[in-house]
């Protein structure tokens, strides 16, 4: 499976450094042979590969017999790790589950052919100690096993022993290994593993993920003109890529082979004519694919047309990153004077440019007190997070607004009296508040409030833009006046008229003007020669000035004063 192959190659280094002397210090060709024992439901059948062990169908075999699992669990009062899957994670990957044999023998052994000649190989297999620590008084049997690669006549090209593989605390897979060089006349080897320990309480292994890979020159693959091993490419570009890649010493006289996949590397297959260490790849502006990756693959000149024979670089890639999906909004149009909002979306980066040398950067700006000559074309460029651009653009309008206008600021009326609101600028009108108006929908109501009072207006033209203004009529109180009861006198006999006036502010006038002292004064004297009738006005001084402006309205109140005359008797 291809993640098994991956994850081989992932941990080779680390794995491989420890356990052999001969390293394979240049590059991999993919594995050649991948023995994973399949892959499905509970139990897998019997494999042909073995010798002294035999197959056993349910979980946890007795010693000297092997079963094929994708798990394995409470095995043996719990001696045993439950191991839920293969070594690669897949819960329906199997592996090979042994319980030894008593004696030492060899248990696998498998002929691998279609390899090679002259060519050096990686051997390499992945082992589970699955014994308990806690098993066998703690002091299981540890398994010890022998890689053995020999001719399919019987000479031993090479051997290598992982000693006591040891007890580990939880489920571990270990990859061990080792490389080996074909002759130059072998087309296939044999493999054996011989099991060093002997049977008893212990010596259980599962085995898994054997692979025969070959091992070449170091291969070191590059982009020109690219960071790293990946080329960023956006949709709709056309364009040439350059690949090249560095081949260290190993081949008397190597060939070259450049491979293309466009399933992420799952599969690859070789490129037409791509034979040099140098490949340029033309990439169409109508190609549907959205990642290109290559690799050389590098044999001696004999070998290259066998895949088994080959060793590859690392890949390369190219992506094609589509370009923004972009979305440009705007709250146009908009009244002058009122906050304009754009915004995008679609990408990582953006960047605005409009009227008036406009400018911005962010997926949302904001233009205040906006003006006529704000409207036009804006346009952003829109940048994805692979680096491709996409540009849109709005039409933004802005409205010429009312201008809300009033004859007057502020008034001041007599308490009772009206006065009338002019405003213009606008074809509708709005008042507030609405009392003591005549309308509040017109542009010239009557407004007769009953306390002072803060009057708005809103005016809105044809393109419900709007405009205010305020007007702040003042009412002031009419002054009360009281001039007593009627008085009867004596002939000659003066009297003081009692009248009283609250409202304060007031001026004061009795008529008519005779037989008085001061028609000015609130409270004068009186001396008529006859019956009479006075009367007093009281005017507040504000009163005054709403009679030459309201002048057919009086803040007073007239009063009638009756004094009775009564002739003197002389006896």
């Amino acid at each position: 499976m291809f993640r098994k192959k991956h994850l081989i190659f992932l941990f080779q280094l680390l794995a491989f450094s420890e356990l052999h002397s001969q390293l394979c210090e240049g590059s991999l060709g993919d594995p050649i042979v991948n023995i994973t024992f399949g892959a499905g439901t509970n139990p897998g059948g019997p494999v042909a590969s073995t010798t002294n062990i035999e197959y056993y169908s349910s979980d946890c075999p007795n010693d000297g017999y092997y079963t094929i699992r994708n798990n394995t669990s409470n095995c043996f009062g719990n001696t045993w790790f439950n191991v839920s899957s293969d070594h690669t994670g897949d819960p329906n990957g199997y592996f090979m589950l042994i319980n030894a044999a008593f004696e030492r023998s060899e248990f696998f052994n498998d002929t691998i052919r279609a390899l090679c000649p002259n060519t050096t190989y990686e051997f390499a297999a992945w082992v589970m100690n699955v014994l308990l620590p806690s098993a066998c008084f703690n002091n299981g049997i540890k398994p010890n096993l022998t890689f053995r690669i020999e001719t399919t006549e019987g000479v031993m090209l090479q051997e290598y022993n992982t000693s006591d593989i040891n007890i580990t605390l939880n489920p571990e897979w270990k990859q061990y290994g080792f490389f080996f060089a074909t002759p130059p006349d072998a087309a296939a080897v044999v493999l054996r593993i011989i099991n060093n320990s002997t049977g008893g309480c212990g010596n259980d292994l599962a085995i898994d993920d054997i692979t025969f890979r070959a091992c070449g020159p170091q291969l070191t693959s590059y982009i020109l003109g690219a960071q790293g091993t990946t080329k960023e490419l956006c949709e709709g570009q056309e364009g040439e890529v350059k690949m090249g890649c560095y081949i260290s010493a190993g081949y008397k006289n190597p060939s070259y082979q450049w491979q293309e996949s466009v399933d992420n590397g799952a599969t690859f297959q070789d490129v037409s004519g791509a034979s040099d260490t140098i490949f340029v790849k033309k990439i169409s502006s109508v190609s549907s694919v959205t990642k290109y990756v290559f690799r050389l693959t590098v044999a001696e000149a004999g070998n290259i047309l066998l895949p088994s024979c080959r060793v590859a670089s690392g890949p390369l890639s190219i992506h094609i990153n589509s370009k923004p999906v972009t979305n440009i909004r705007s709250n146009s149009p908009v009244c002058e004077g009122v906050p304009l909002v754009l915004s995008a979306s679609g990408g990582s980066e953006y960047s605005w440019s409009g009227v008036n040398s406009f400018s911005a950067s962010g997926e949302s700006v904001t233009i205040n007190n906006t003006k006529l000559a704000d409207s036009g074309i804006y346009s952003v460029d829109i940048t994805s997070v692979g680096g491709c651009k996409q540009t849109d653009s709005t039409v933004v309008s802005v409205l010429d607004g009312p201008i809300a206008a009033t004859t007057f600021d502020n008034k001041t009326i007599c308490e009772g009296d009206s006065v009338v609101l002019k405003s213009s600028g606008g074809s509708s009108y709005l008042w507030t508040p609405a009392d003591g108006l005549s309308s509040d929908v017109i542009a010239n109501p009557v407004a007769k409030p009953v306390s002072t009072t803060k009057y708005t207006i809103v005016v809105e033209n044809e393109a419900q833009c709007k405009d205010s203004a305020t007007v702040t009529i003042a009412v002031l109180s009419k002054p009360k006046a009281n001039a007593g009861p009627d008085q009867e006198i004596l002939e000659g006999q003066p009297v003081q008229l009692p009248a009283t006036v609250t409202g304060g502010g007031a001026t004061y006038n009795w008529s008519p003007a005779i037989f008085i002292d001061d028609v000015h004064a609130l409270q004068p004297t009186v001396d008529p020669v006859s019956d009479i009738t006075y009367a007093l006005t009281a005017n507040s001084v504000a009163a005054v000035e709403c009679r030459l402006t309201v002048y057919k309205f009086m803040f007073s109140k007239r009063l009638l004063y009756r004094v009775r005359f009564h002739p003197i008797t002389m006896v």
